[in-house]
């Protein structure tokens, strides 16, 4: 194997690749799509790409991106894909991913080893356990607010806010220690980050699975009230897939959602009205969670999917081995599901947005979520309603290198 494909990025091996017009921000439009891919809906809901000798399947329209997450025949296991297999060699393959490293990633699992999971996690996310974290996520985002008024203005919110809130979090339902929670965001960075190389992926997976084995033992030997006491305690998964579940729950809990505070918070201050609307009326707040969520759409770069046998999707005949794509954020400015969908209206009826999936793999954590933006947006408007941009919008750092889409800070003043 050479040095140059060791160096190639890490995302670009198991991730479909795109055009650059179907991909890339329009410059002053950070919360829209790209303009290729707006074009692109206006013509049909599926669509055959060709790039760089790569074909993938671009699916732009609500119902057939629903059809698609909902489909037996459509699998998520991008590391196994005929795609993937075609593109690592098996000697990279099996340093990527050696079994040890793939046990407890679910979300790369179809049924029925999926289903196993799924049912054992849908088991420590209960109701109880999300009613009882309110009062804390509460808390959290007082606390934040607290430490970022006294130290005044100006401010990152990024790193003063939108961050804390949903890492700490996520620290009090698996009982990590909040000590801990610089070192996990910065391999988390690493793991998202577009321009990891294959070398630097297997270095930072390989340095998080040993923070979450030391965690896993200490469970092991003294479990307390959290969640992954539970999973030591009430199942029988061995020691590689409670730190895979750990690891998985630990990253998705905290990188999404405070990407969403953060860019909703960008959003939210260039959408004056709507920043005055929620302020003035916060009971409006679960429709405006919802409506940022389809507006944001921050899984930017899509879902992806390969056909396990031929299956036809809104009128297209997608062939067995073939990439399928579902485009999140054109699926979720759909004109045929919404009045005006690039308008942002906090008090926009709820509707059937897919930003947090849909199907079996429908996101488990979409009501810590959804409470946590929720308390995040009202108390941060609540508290600071002259909230402004501290630099010209155009200035803002967006995470275009990131697959996960947002801001790398949001410096604003009081």
């Amino acid at each position: 194997m050479t040095t140059a494909e060791r160096q190639r990025s890490a995302q670009e091996l198991i991730r479909p690749q795109l055009p650059a017009e179907l991909t890339e921000k329009r410059a002053g439009c950070p919360f829209d799509p790209a303009t290729g891919l707006t074009e692109l809906s206006g013509h049909g809901h599926v669509h055959r790409i060709e790039h760089n000798g790569d074909t993938v399947w671009l699916v732009t329209g609500h119902d057939e991106a629903r059809a698609v997450l909902a489909e037996p025949k459509m699998s998520s296991d991008r590391i196994n894909s005929p795609r993937a297999r075609r593109l690592i060699s098996p000697e990279l393959h099996a340093e990527l991913f050696p079994p040890e490293r793939r046990a407890g990633s679910f979300i790369f699992m179809d049924a029925p080893e999926h289903t196993r999971y799924r049912k054992l996690l849908t088991g420590q996310f209960t109701v109880r356990r999300m009613r009882d974290l309110a009062p804390r996520v509460i808390e959290i985002v007082t606390a934040q607010l607290d430490a970022m008024i006294e130290k005044g203005a100006p401010a990152d919110l990024v790193h003063d806010f939108a961050l804390p809130v949903p890492s700490l979090v996520i620290c009090e339902l698996l009982g990590v220690d909040y000590g801990d929670r610089e070192e996990f965001q910065r391999r988390t960075s690493k793991l998202l980050s577009l321009n990891t190389t294959v070398d630097e992926q297997i270095k930072n997976t390989t340095e998080l699975r040993r923070f979450m084995q030391t965690l896993v033992r200490a469970k092991q030997a003294n479990p307390g009230d959290d969640l992954l006491s539970g999973l030591v305690r009430d199942t029988d998964l061995n020691e590689d897939e409670l730190v895979g579940i750990a690891n998985l729950l630990l990253i998705a809990g905290h990188e999404t959602t405070a990407n969403m505070l953060a860019l909703g918070t960008f959003a939210l201050l260039e959408h004056p009205e709507e920043f005055t609307k929620l302020r003035e009326h916060p009971e409006l707040i679960d429709n405006a969670v919802e409506e940022l969520l389809r507006y944001l759409s921050i899984i930017s770069m899509g879902v992806a999917r390969h056909a396990t046998e031929d299956v036809v999707i809104g009128g297209a005949i997608i062939k067995a081995g073939e990439t399928v794509v579902v485009s999140v954020p054109a699926v979720n400015r759909d004109e045929s599901q919404y009045d005006d969908p690039h308008e942002l209206r906090i008090d926009r009826p709820r509707g059937h947005h897919v930003a947090f999936g849909h199907g079996i793999h429908q996101c488990l954590g979409q009501q810590l979520a959804r409470v946590e933006m929720a308390v995040g947006f009202t108390e941060l408007l609540r508290r600071l309603p002259t909230l402004k941009l501290a630099v010209p919008a155009d200035e803002v750092p967006l995470r275009t290198d990131m697959s996960i889409y947002g801001v790398h800070s949001l410096p604003v003043t009081w």
